[in-house]
């Protein structure tokens, strides 16, 4: 049976969402308790995509394989029982078997928090501590600039070899909290997205809304197709996968 889970976890204290040799990973505390529920025969989780260390996700989604005859409620609270408390289930349910948690994925959204005011050190693992003033004006308008499809290569992994960098942002948006107006929350929702794009493009619009770029200079930037020019990286404690559509 082909089940679907939704789930939300804090990557503060793990290597990543993907599993690997020797490291703490979501994939591997998820197919650990899976395991166990699967009784003890290893089970395959493959998800809507990785984050990277210290990547958090309010709506991660994935699929996995299991024998055991479970129903999705009583899977669910297993599941919760058996993970650590800093990852959680919040959905699951029955799919066909040709349901793919990644390939049938539509759209992603993104969103990046970073603090302008006091450094706050009960934050730095969740929010981005800038603590600095930005252009927020001049941020927004550079955020428009990117949406539509481009070949998105100056905003990849400087190493990443693609056959493909064109993706396509369907909407983006800069939010001020109301209660904490130092506080910036930046959204980015697309149809894919390829390692480190998101943080890199913060990166790039924290150094516009710090004077160094104009917002048009996207425009050239996206023209270069060179990482090399497209500033910094963005810490990963700022960034959370928002949500997952199919």
């Amino acid at each position: 049976m082909r089940y679907f889970i939704r789930f939300s976890y804090d990557g503060s204290k793990y290597n990543g969402y993907q599993k690997q040799p020797r490291m703490k990973t979501v994939q591997s505390e998820l197919e650990r308790a899976l395991k166990s529920i699967n009784a003890n025969k290893a089970v395959s989780v493959s998800a809507s995509g990785r984050t990277d260390a210290g990547v958090h996700a309010y709506s991660q989604c994935a699929h996995f394989d299991i024998s055991t005859n479970i129903t999705p409620e009583k899977l669910k609270n297993a599941l919760n029982s058996l993970l650590p408390d800093d990852i959680y289930v919040k959905e699951v349910k029955e799919v066909s078997d040709n349901f793919h948690a990644r390939f049938d994925v539509k759209a992603k959204e993104y969103i990046y928090k970073i603090n302008m005011g006091t450094y706050n050190p009960i934050e730095k693992d969740y929010v981005y501590q800038y603590n600095k003033k930005l252009d927020i004006p001049e941020m927004e308008r550079a955020l428009k600039y990117l949406e539509g499809t481009h070949d998105f290569r100056s905003f990849v992994k400087i190493d990443e070899e693609k056959d493909d960098y064109t993706r396509t942002i369907i909407q983006t948006s800069l939010i001020r909290d109301v209660k904490n107006v130092n506080q910036i929350t930046i959204s980015i929702l697309g149809t894919g997205f390829m390692r480190y794009m998101v943080r890199n493009i913060v990166g790039f619009l924290i150094e516009i809304g710090e004077g160094k770029y104009k917002s048009e200079d996207v425009i050239e930037i996206l023209k270069l197709k060179d990482r090399t020019k497209a500033g910094m990286c963005a810490p990963a404690c700022g960034l959370y996968l928002k949500d997952v559509y199919y």
